[in-house]
Order: structure tokens, then C-alpha cells, then sequence
């Protein structure tokens, strides 16, 4: 993967195929791992672009990092004037939702079109496990790496609802195990404040682009009455939903998000 430095670290990046080009935001405890499957399949029409955000996956961990989703959202406006994207359609899934939304909002990133795929982007959010940790991060730091491991992989498995695929797991898990994957893990929960959110909420009715909401209808950590409730916000977007798809639409649904997508990203835009 390509390098960009930033204040806080290295982010690292990829890039592949040629045609209009596409960015694919992965959220949390995720990486661009989770669009592995997706972005071959649009690559073949599209310049597609993936990163994986600062302290997550492949990029740089260390302590003291801001990781929260407004630094997020700033690296992400620099990454799309580094690679000279004056407007790319955007993909996001979970964090990716906020941050992008942010990046568009609120830091001036021009998008084409805007695909949701079961993100945060309007309050409540977070799993009962996830605020647990969030006010208790010292402790949670302090577990044996045995119990850690244990319990980011059993947290983890919850995304899916059709189970995930083998190997998939400990992909998804081994970014954050070792001393310096286990600070990243709850060093991230803990700075993901909903004041990232809140801010950008009031601000959704006034998106004037092509969006599409997608959710995984068995989604047990962002149920889908959040994604209805998302797309009633946002003028003329549309819903697509996956049934007996879980939080990782792309690991339960792969071949429906895919389709789903390209037909949204080969939409002709309406001219008003």
C-alpha cells in the first residue's frame, strides 16, 4: 500500500482500476480489508481508491494519536486533494459514514454521488459493549492480551449474521492484538464522541447529490429503523435493503451490495 503522512501518522493507501473514480471508507473495528471483495468487482468500470484510517489496519498506531472522526474527516478531505479527486462518488460503511459526511459538510470535499452502506451519521449509536468500553477504556486497556483477543474476536463476529467466511475473523481481528494493537483498539472507542455527529445532523437536508442509503435488515448494531430514519433526512435519497444481511453487508451480501452499487454509481446525474 501507498503511504500519506499526516500530523498524527502514516495512512496507507491503494488504488486500482481506471474510469470515474470511486473512494471506499471502511468504519470501525474494521479496516479496507472489508472492501476486498467489492473493490475488484468495481474497479472493472471505475479508478477505485481505499484507505484504512489512522490507527486502524495497516496505518500508523502510537499513543497519544488523535484518531477521533473529526481528524478523520480532515485526513480524508487532504488524501482526496493528494490524489487530485476534484469530485469522486464516494462509498461509506459505519465510521466511514460520519467521516465523509463531515469531509463534505463541513471541510468543503465535493462528492458525485454519496452511497450509505449501515454507517453512523445520526444519533443513537453504539453497541451496549461499545459504550461500555468507551467509559471504561484504562480498564479494558489493562486486560491480559488472552481475554483481549477473546473479546475483540467475539465483539467482532457480531457484524455478521450469516457468520463470517473462514479466516475472515482473524483478518478483521489481527490489526489489533499485541501491545500496540490493543491500545489502538480502545484508543479508538474512546475518542468516538457523538458530538462528531450531532454537528453534522442538522446539516443533512441540505445534501444536493445522488445518495443512497443501503442496510443489512438483521443488522444487530445499527438497527435498519436507523437507516429508514437516515434516508427520510436526506432529500431524495434512496434505500436498499439486504435481507438476512448483518452490520458486514459485505461479507453477508457481497454479490447484492455490488451489483447494488455499480448500478447506482453508473446512474446519470439529473440535470436541474
Amino acid at each position: 500500500m501507498e503511504k500519506f503522512e499526516t500530523p498524527g501518522g502514516t495512512v496507507r493507501w491503494a488504488s486500482s482500476g481506471s474510469g470515474p473514480p470511486v473512494v471506499l471508507l471502511h468504519g470501525t473495528p474494521f479496516s479496507s480489508y472489508v472492501w476486498r471483495d467489492i473493490a475488484p468487482a468495481l474497479s472493472e468500470r471505475h479508478e477505485v481508491f481505499v484507505w484504512d484510517m489512522l490507527g486502524y489496519g495497516r496505518s500508523e498506531k502510537r499513543d497519544g494519536q488523535d484518531v477521533s472522526l473529526g481528524t478523520q474527516a480532515e485526513i480524508f478531505a487532504s488524501l482526496l486533494e493528494h490524489w487530485g479527486l476534484e469530485s469522486p462518488s464516494v462509498v461509506a460503511h459505519d465510521f466511514g459514514g460520519v467521516v465523509s459526511l463531515r469531509a463534505h459538510l463541513l471541510h468543503g470535499a465535493r462528492f458525485d454521488r454519496l452511497a450509505l452502506v449501515d454507517v453512523v451519521a445520526i444519533a443513537p449509536w453504539g453497541t451496549s459493549f461499545f459504550h461500555l468500553v468507551r467509559d471504561n477504556p484504562r480498564v479494558f486497556e489493562q486486560l491480559p492480551s488472552h481475554l483481549h483477543e477473546a473479546i475483540v474476536r467475539t465483539q467482532t463476529a457480531t457484524a455478521s449474521a450469516a457468520g463470517l467466511r473462514g479466516g475472515v475473523l482473524d483478518e478483521l481481528v489481527a490489526p489489533w492484538l499485541g501491545a500496540e494493537g490493543q491500545a489502538a483498539y480502545y484508543r479508538q472507542i474512546a475518542q468516538a464522541d457523538q458530538r462528531f455527529t450531532d454537528q453534522i445532523e442538522p446539516l443533512l437536508g441540505s445534501l444536493d447529490l445522488p445518495v443512497l442509503v443501503g442496510w443489512g435488515e438483521a443488522d444487530e448494531w445499527i438497527p435498519v429503523e436507523q437507516g429508514k430514519e437516515l434516508a427520510s433526512r436526506i432529500p431524495g435519497a434512496g434505500l436498499r435493503l439486504f435481507p438476512g444481511a448483518g452490520h458486514l453487508v459485505q461479507e453477508d451480501a457481497p454479490a447484492a451490495l455490488t451489483a447494488t452499487l455499480l448500478e447506482f454509481l453508473g446512474q446519470p446525474r439529473k440535470v436541474a
